[in-house]
């Protein structure tokens, strides 16, 4: 796995540097401390992963993400920064994760595995020989003005807030900036049901279907106690998917 660092701060380089040659399964092939290096840079080479400081010369880390984000092939994008408020951006441009300044080992070795992961799953087509994607295991969630790369499967469910989408998980609730359909098709169509116009739900949570009003049904989730409704438009589909 072929990755380039883009600091300015020297210790910091170092010290990511070493942190990522002690993983042992990704090569740093490139060092940078500016933006427009590193357009250059990639004009002519193809990483796999970007581990990117905001604060740099020429061109910030945002914009430089947001060059990237307009290439064919996609390398991951990972932030590191003393800069929280940029956290909603970076979600937005899609970037892995988000660290903050001064970052913790066990943070950065944890993120570093996931990475790795996700550039194995993203392989997996290739090497398999087929053209078709392959349905992420993880997403990107907003707690706190940090990216938590999380597994699909711990998502319970969404709910539509206006313009907001508030996902639940067993124990948190995130709140991402998007509404409720944008923030569904990022999930697995083959794990999540959009039920109601407000409500998405991870079918492997349901616990419990029970009848309602007008032949619709109250969805009785696995570890938290609330019901999640079944709209009488979404019933028909509903029930051929649980085969009812």
């Amino acid at each position: 796995m072929k990755v380039i660092i883009v600091e300015d701060e020297v210790l910091a380089q170092q010290e990511l540097s070493w942190l990522i040659k002690s993983h042992g399964k990704m090569n740093i092939v490139g060092t940078f401390d500016d933006g427009l290096d590193v357009l250059k840079y990639l004009q002519d080479h193809e990483v796999d992963a970007i581990f990117l400081d905001i604060n740099i010369p020429s061109l910030d880390g945002v914009l430089l993400a947001q060059n990237i984000s307009k290439f064919a092939s996609k390398p991951f994008i990972v932030f590191i920064t003393a800069w929280k408020e940029h956290a909603v951006e970076a979600f937005e441009l899609e970037a892995f994760d988000y660290i903050l300044k001064p970052y913790e080992e066990s943070r950065i070795l944890n993120m570093l595995n996931k990475l790795y992961a996700a550039w194995l799953q993203r392989c997996m087509p290739q090497s398999a020989g087929t053209s078709e994607p392959r349905e992420s295991n993880t997403i990107n969630l907003i707690k706190d003005e940090r990216i938590i790369v999380t597994d699909v499967d711990d998502i319970y469910y969404a709910e539509a807030h206006e313009k907001m989408t508030f996902v639940y998980t067993r124990r948190e609730t995130y709140i991402m900036p998007m509404n409720i359909t944008e923030f569904c098709s990022r999930l697995p169509e083959s794990r999540f049901f959009r039920c109601h116009r407000s409500f998405c739900v991870n079918i492997s949570k349901i616990r419990e279907i029970e009848p309602w009003f007008n032949n619709t049904y109250i969805l009785r989730l696995r570890d938290l106690d609330f019901q999640v409704p079944v709209s009488r438009s979404k019933v028909k589909a509903f029930r051929q998917l649980m085969r009812l």
